[in-house]
């Protein structure tokens, strides 16, 4: 492919995927396929011969759309958001073209010196206490990793090691192996499953421990159970604190929890992964308090600030437990200016690191400060707007306070009658929601996700929710479902409908009264 088929190739693309976009509302939010669905629409083998690019972008919608769960569409309510914007895609673009490997300050040295900024000004659009921006005299800074995930792993490795260190200078005569076996961390028995999956990757037990009637793990709880350990011959080592848990979007108790790891000497990592952008709101910054114990904070700008993944957002109280943990040198990595700004190589898990501060600087640039805090709030808003549908039925409940952009209800009942509801939503393919539970209690998850999302979805969204616990609550006769379904899928003019519904009647031998149409 030379220049000029580049440009047409581009342009091509940027205009598909525009008109995606605006299209998105008009796609079914899920696919409608089986697995092993893509073998029947694509050869077993490369071609032979190169193909057009007009071929291959055709072929998007014809094989790709088919099987795509559109993240993006104003009908997506499950996980967390993935909010994409223009400027983001435009920057990806950019750096995808690019192409540097900024792993060391000489490999590109933009690279890193944009991300020291973008941090700071993220840092600081937080209200992250000072000790944690790259700016100040300390040891602090921050750091673009690929996912909370691998922040909550990075955090592990970290404080095994500082603690590892710390305890062979205490007791010369312990072994290395020793004092790793006795490492143990924990979190709340609501934390995200990527804290579990740290443990078993850094090779700590994580242990789970109970949240209070809120769904927050609190001080004492955790205190008792460092104390436990303790007294076992155990060495508390990591605590990962949630700001915004994944089944209920609940805050730990950071005020408590902070000063115990402090005073323990137990790395306190905190997994704001959803819920942190929300502190760019002043508003909102109360649920982080006690943030300035923490030793490690993360959040994903790829979920809720309009930056599209992978950006993970993480800074540290001292990076040179960072840099003791990840620091292998080799000759071929060394350079002269080392030590005047961060090798982020000693920062994370792999060498190699894409450009992803110019998606940060896009972003903050061309929405401001005020722009990205009307985005959170508008958000923030339309959940409010869809709460108030489910505390107005008396056939629903709200499970736990909503927080930020989740609501959590369910069918009043027993959980039956709210797996039922899931099932039939998830057939339909109108929205897309997905399951929890809170102490035995089944319940739906509802969250704002798309930066589309506009009043007329909310509405779009409960009139879905409702029609289905009507058909559960009050079930139509077979023979009146069948009258509906034609109704439904027909494309006749209104003026039609009495005719079309007394014709189906005599089909299907109906004697009662039809549904009524409205």
């Amino acid at each position: 492919m030379d220049t000029d088929e580049f440009r047409e190739f581009g342009k091509a693309a940027v205009d598909y995927l525009a008109d995606y976009t605006d299209t998105l509302r008009e796609r079914p939010v899920i696919p409608n396929v089986e697995p092993g669905y893509l073998g029947r629409l694509i050869p077993d083998e490369a071609p032979e011969k190169p193909e057009s690019w007009q071929e291959v972008l055709g072929d998007v919608e014809r094989v790709i759309m088919p099987g795509m769960t559109h993240w993006n569409s104003p009908q997506f309510h499950g996980y967390f958001p993935s909010a994409v914007s223009y400027p983001s895609v435009v920057a990806e673009m950019l750096s995808a073209g690019i192409g540097c490997l900024g792993f060391s300050w000489m490999t590109s040295p933009v690279c890193t010196e944009l991300e020291v900024t973008m941090m700071n000004w993220l840092g600081k659009m937080l209200g992250l206490p000072e000790q944690f921006l790259n700016c100040t005299k300390g040891p602090g800074g921050g750091v673009i990793q690929s996912s909370a995930s691998v922040a909550t792993f990075v955090g592990l490795l970290a404080a095994k090691e500082r603690t590892t260190r710390r305890m062979m200078k205490l007791h010369p005569d312990w072994s290395e192996a020793d004092i790793k076996a006795k490492l143990i961390a924990y979190t709340s028995d609501q934390a995200n499953s990527s804290v579990e999956k740290a443990g078993l990757l850094g090779s700590m037990p994580m242990r789970h421990l109970p949240s209070d009637e809120h769904c927050r793990l609190r001080g004492s709880t955790l205190l008792e159970a460092i104390e436990k350990d303790e007294r076992e011959g155990l060495i508390p080592c990591y605590v990962v604190a949630t700001l915004g848990t994944t089944g209920t979007c609940a805050h730990d108790c950071l005020e408590e929890l902070g000063p115990i790891c402090n005073d323990k000497n137990v790395w306190l990592h905190v997994d704001a992964a959803y819920a942190g952008a929300a502190f760019v709101c002043p508003e909102f910054r109360h649920l982080m308090s006690g943030v300035e114990f923490a030793d490690s904070f993360d959040f994903n700008p790829h979920k809720w600030l309009l930056v599209n993944f992978d950006c993970s957002a993480m800074w540290v109280k001292d990076s040179r437990y960072l840099v003791e943990a990840f620091n292998v040198d080799r000759i071929y990595l060394a350079h002269e200016k080392e030590g005047q700004q961060p090798d982020y190589r000693h920062w994370q898990i792999p060498l190699g690191r894409r450009f992803r501060a110019l998606k940060l600087w896009f972003v903050m640039r061309m929405y401001g400060v005020q722009g990205l805090q009307n985005y959170i709030r508008h958000t923030v808003n339309l959940a409010k707007q869809f709460e108030g549908y489910i505390r107005n039925d008396d056939r629903f409940e709200i499970v736990t306070e909503v927080t930020m952009a989740l609501v959590c209800f369910r069918m009043k009942g027993d959980n039956s009658n709210t797996r039922e509801l899931l099932d039939k939503l998830l057939a339909r393919r109108k929205i897309y929601v997905i399951a929890a539970t809170y102490r035995e209690k089944l319940f739906i998850r509802f969250v704002v996700c798309s930066s589309l999302c506009e009043a007329r979805d909310m509405e779009f969204a409960w009139k879905e929710v409702s029609e289905r616990a009507t058909e559960i609550l009050n079930p139509v006769p077979q023979q009146d479902v069948a009258v509906m379904s034609a109704i439904e899928s027909s494309k006749e003019p209104a003026t039609n409908i009495a005719t079309m519904i007394k014709d189906l009647k005599i089909e299907h031998g109906l004697k009662e009264k039809a549904p009524k149409i409205s």
